[in-house]
């Protein structure tokens, strides 16, 4: 080869190892999709988190594309559009109703459920064990938490009969919650009344009916709406002197009695470890779906007082963090 025909060709070689270095070395759109959580929360930083764990820099390695309906349902298909659009590496979603948005809107771009409460019966996947599609994630233990909370209730209030249920109908699978409350409610002793509030002006209305309906304390199912406007409800709650259980710890830190329920923060950080695996080339569909392995048990002290209510000594020995 003579030095005319070498150079172009040498130069050509240069161009090309230089755009693949460029390609390789390019960060990972990584699209986060929030419909009740906070981009700032703990929950966030516990995703961060498991990402530099599994050896990214964020802004070197991957960027993540943070979005959030703040609690309003209406804003999620816009949302889900814009991370389409922006061409995400990876999507991970908190939501059921989003994770459907998403199901709806792609079948080309991977999906890490990092909290939902049925994937099967939601229609997201085909089976916990092989999922198929492009969905892949956690599934939480829907049935045998819903019926632990309503028993955690009774030990901690044996003289309760009278058990309000605050639902949002338009979450399908809280319907499958109600289900599982109305057959633990009986043999404890306990009668149910259900509410339904779609938007936070429903919310005070639902409580004027708990103080005609005279119930004695509120199982709250955990939902964006809920967990959004939380202030408003437990000003309502504790001026109704209402005792409320739920699902997750944001609540009792914001001023419910007790929770009990799978921790958002593990999970979030344990879908960074899906997001590796993904970027790494696995297929979704041929990645299990997995359990919760930590739960967390609050009880706020401090509420407990301005309702009056006496905590027993076994239920403080057995939470993981009591708010005093």
């Amino acid at each position: 080869m003579n030095r005319r025909d070498f150079l172009p060709r040498f130069a050509a070689l240069l161009i090309a190892i230089g755009t693949a270095n460029a390609q390789q070395s390019a960060p990972r759109h990584i699209g986060v999709l929030l419909v009740g959580l906070s981009p700032d929360g703990k929950e966030a930083q516990e995703f961060r988190e498991g990402l530099r764990d599994a050896g990214y820099v964020e802004g070197r390695d991957v960027v993540i594309e943070w979005r959030s309906a703040n609690g309003d349902y209406d804003r999620v298909p816009g949302l889900v559009s814009d991370l389409i659009q922006r061409r995400m590496q990876v999507i991970v979603v908190e939501n059921t109703f989003a994770a459907q948005a998403l199901k709806r809107a792609t079948i080309n771009i991977p999906v890490v459920m990092a909290i939902i409460a049925d994937p099967v019966g939601s229609d997201l996947v085909a089976s916990l064990a092989h999922p198929g599609g492009n969905f892949t994630g956690f599934s939480l233990m829907l049935r045998e938490l819903s019926a632990k909370r309503l028993q955690l209730l009774k030990e901690v209030l044996p003289q309760v009969v009278r058990v309000a249920v605050l639902s949002n109908p338009t979450v399908p699978w809280h319907g499958n919650v109600i289900g599982e409350i109305r057959k633990v409610a009986p043999p404890l002793g306990m009668e149910l009344t259900f509410a339904a509030a779609r938007l936070p002006a429903e919310i005070a209305a639902v409580f004027s009916a708990f103080t005609r309906s005279h119930v004695q304390a509120l199982y709250v199912i955990e939902d964006p709406l809920f967990l959004v406007h939380r202030p408003m409800l437990f000003k309502l709650a504790l001026s109704g002197k209402l005792p409320t259980i739920h699902g997750n710890r944001k609540y009792v830190e914001s001023g419910g009695l007790m929770s009990y329920g799978a921790s958002y923060a593990d999970l979030m950080r344990r879908s960074a470890g899906y997001v590796d695996k993904l970027l790494k080339g696995a297929k979704p569909g041929d990645l299990p779906i997995e359990q919760p392995n930590k739960f967390d048990f609050v009880v706020n002290l401090k509420t407990a007082k301005a309702l009056g209510i006496t905590i027993p000594e076994s239920i403080l020995l057995r939470a993981d963090e009591v708010i005093r």
